[in-house]
């Protein structure tokens, strides 16, 4: 099944088929390919929807916390998007490159991404625009560019929590606070995500981004 087979499919069965066609990829380089030729169908208006609820999320924090993680949301989304693009075009993907860390945590993402994009309820959330399914898909194609092509922590190196803490890189080793807090979350990137759990009265070292 072909990028253009799948676009014409129900929205449900649609994400379900991308979901399928990620997890067929084995190394790094294909998967890259994939996320990108995916992302690459994303127009400004489904931009425009993404930035606004990320908005809406961020400003729902308190300050002085809401100033310090803003820019931290917006690397996670649009900082790897343009990565991802800039590394597509460059034709880094055209070489396969290294196998795909942990087979088995990669396809146990790909199977969660269908039920994670319906999770949401956007009336719920009464937010102006029409925030979609495949909207939310866009935060987990990211979120696989970031965790297993790059091998980085799904949160970005130096993103902050509540209490002091950061998302660390140790030389060359992720350590994150919340990294095993959400697994009754099944739709949680943390689940996946190649950063260690971190003590929660370790100090905060100084971090390294990549």
């Amino acid at each position: 099944m072909t990028a253009s087979d799948i676009t014409t499919l129900p929205e449900k069965e649609e994400i379900a088929a991308i979901a399928r066609r990620l997890a067929r990829a084995t190394t790094k380089g294909e998967l890259g390919r994939t996320l990108a030729e995916v992302a690459g169908r994303y127009t400004l208006a489904d931009f425009q929807a993404i930035g606004g609820r990320l908005f809406m999320e961020v400003v729902s924090l308190p300050e002085p916390y809401r100033s310090s993680v803003r820019p931290f949301f917006y690397e996670q989304l649009f900082g790897a998007h343009h990565r991802l693009l800039t590394m597509y075009r460059s034709a880094t993907f055209r070489k396969p490159g290294a196998p795909l860390r942990d087979r088995e945590t990669f396809e146990k993402f790909c199977a969660m991404i269908p039920d994670g994009c319906f999770t949401w309820d956007e009336h719920a959330e009464r937010t102006p625009f029409h925030y979609s399914p495949q909207h939310r898909l866009f935060y987990y194609l990211m979120a696989a560019f970031t965790m297993f092509v790059l091998d980085s922590p799904g949160h970005p190196v130096g993103m902050p929590f509540p209490g002091g803490f950061a998302v660390e890189d140790r030389n060359g080793t992720f350590y994150c606070l919340i990294r095993d807090r959400e697994k009754e979350v099944f739709f949680s990137i943390c689940n996946f995500c190649p950063a260690r759990q971190s003590e929660e009265n370790a100090p905060v070292h100084g971090t390294d981004s990549h």
